[in-house]
């Protein structure tokens, strides 16, 4: 195992309240995540209480964590390490009230013999949060503490300016941390690496060199469970606000004064305070078919479960380029992608039948899966006689580096940035209000919702949309595989 470098982890000893401990999200990805840290060694030390409405005890809670490591983990669990993240467990169930859940809190924090931080991790549905916090107010655990909040945050401005208010109410906003999982992916912060820390691309990041931007997030998966959830959010609410736009943000953004949490997410907040209104002319809403026979769905709905829009940045650097935003369910390939399509330069120099031009403007390609990746494709002459061109590409890969090992998945990422009190990748009560406030025209006038069938690219407008563009999904040509074989 690689050593932790030292500053990477909380000074102190975490005391995790886990709320919805029992739920998909906590098996899938927060309880193995949690194993990992803990064992790992990037927390100096950890207990973790688990609330929610199931009605067990410390041993049920055990074994619910078990099966989700052996099911979930992507990383072997050593009997050892099972054996003292097993003891590390508690449980609370919701009915119990907030005098025992205090009792287990202070009785974690005795396990310690210094100082200890809380977390408070609300993997529950956004209608029951408010209920939660009351719940920790009321065990009086609000003190040196942090809280960890998923999204949707609100479903439009009015909703999440209230959620906001009442939730400062119990929190401070330096003690709430509202999470996207897009954000805590390696390739999303090594997109300011890329930007920054390199005096090759960050001049020519703007409008005089860039056409285009897309972000581009299709799901081959369908509603799972969360019929009920998804047929009252649909998918812009769902992944635009929260997701989309925040990676948007880190595209788009100047650069800060300093790599600090502060300045990050102001120039984040910029970035958010110039974009344009979104025109309900500009997106396409659309359904995959047999959505409405689903159980849970309303057979009349007009969820959409597919969203393309188009959208604008009102400053200096980004006037006049278009940024198209695309995703959906059950959808022909899983991606995330960020595609930046660079102008075209003069091409009168080149003969008639060259093939310069035929495969479109040259594009700076970053994939946002797990394992990161990018490419940067560009016209190049092909050997032999005469002058004819062929579209090639670099490209690199997180597995070239040898360190794909060391890559923290994003939920650990985020969790071990919010016990650090780091706001880096998370969102602030400015930004998501001032995101409600540009979606209002859309929210308010929804386009009618266009049917596709399952396994394609969605409606078939969404290539008016783009046009005279087209969309970088699906690829031409494939990724490169690892024995060099491909693009």
């Amino acid at each position: 195992m690689a050593k932790i470098p030292p500053g990477v982890g909380p000074k102190y000893p975490q005391i995790v309240v886990l709320v919805g401990a029992t739920g998909d999200l906590s098996k899938r990805k927060l309880l193995p995540g949690l194993f990992h840290l803990a064992t790992a060694g990037f927390i100096p030390g950890c207990r973790i209480i688990g609330l929610s409405l199931d009605n067990i005890d410390a041993d049920g809670f055990r074994a619910i964590a078990r099966e989700a490591l052996d099911e979930f983990s992507s990383r072997p669990v050593h009997e050892a390490d099972w054996a003292a993240f097993a003891e590390a467990l508690d449980y609370v169930p919701m009915a119990a009230g907030p005098k025992v859940l205090r009792a287990a809190v202070e009785k974690a924090e005795r396990a310690f013999s210094g100082e200890t931080r809380r977390v408070h991790y609300l993997s529950v549905p956004p209608v029951a949060a408010l209920a939660v916090v009351r719940l920790l107010a009321d065990a009086g655990i609000v003190e040196r503490s942090r809280i960890i909040m998923e999204k949707p945050f609100g479903t439009d401005l009015a909703s999440a300016v209230s959620l906001n208010a009442q939730l400062h109410e119990v929190f401070s906003e330096d003690q709430i941390f509202r999470i996207d999982h897009f954000l805590g992916k390696e390739p999303a912060q090594n997109i300011l690496a890329f930007r920054f820390a390199n005096g090759l691309f960050e001049p020519i990041w703007n409008r005089n060199f860039i056409d285009h931007v897309q972000i581009d997030v299709p799901e081959t998966l369908g509603l799972g469970q969360r019929a009920g959830f998804y047929e009252a959010i649909g998918a812009y609410r769902d992944m635009v606000v929260t997701h989309l736009f925040q990676i948007l943000a880190f595209m788009a953004m100047e650069s800060p004064t300093s790599l600090e949490p502060k300045p990050i997410s102001e120039e984040k907040n910029k970035v958010f305070r110039s974009m344009t209104p979104i025109d309900p002319k500009n997106v396409v809403r659309g359904q995959y078919i047999g959505y409405r026979s689903e159980e849970g769905v309303d057979p009349e709905s007009e969820t959409e479960t597919f969203i393309a829009l188009k959208c604008a940045i009102d400053n200096w650097r980004w006037a006049g380029v278009p940024f198209f935003l695309r995703t959906g369910k059950r959808m022909a390939e899983g991606q995330r992608i960020i595609s930046i399509a660079f102008r075209e330069p003069p091409k009168s120099m080149f003969p008639a039948g060259s093939g310069v031009g035929a495969q479109g403007p040259d594009h700076l390609t970053f994939d946002l899966a797990d394992a990161s990746k990018m490419s940067l494709s560009f016209y190049g002459k092909r050997p032999g006689p005469g002058m004819r061109l062929d579209k090639l590409s670099l490209q690199f890969a997180m597995r070239d580096t040898g360190l794909i090992g060391d890559v923290l998945e994003a939920y650990e990422r985020l969790i071990l940035d919010a016990m650090r009190g780091d706001h880096t990748l998370f969102t602030t009560a400015e930004g998501i209000e001032r995101l409600w406030e540009v979606s209002i025209p859309v929210l308010e006038a929804p386009p009618p919702v266009r049917l596709y069938a399952p396994g394609s690219w969605g409606p078939k407008s969404v290539h008016q949309l783009v046009a005279p563009h087209a969309w970088r999904l699906p690829f031409e040509r494939a990724w490169r595989d690892p024995n060099g074989t491909g693009e």
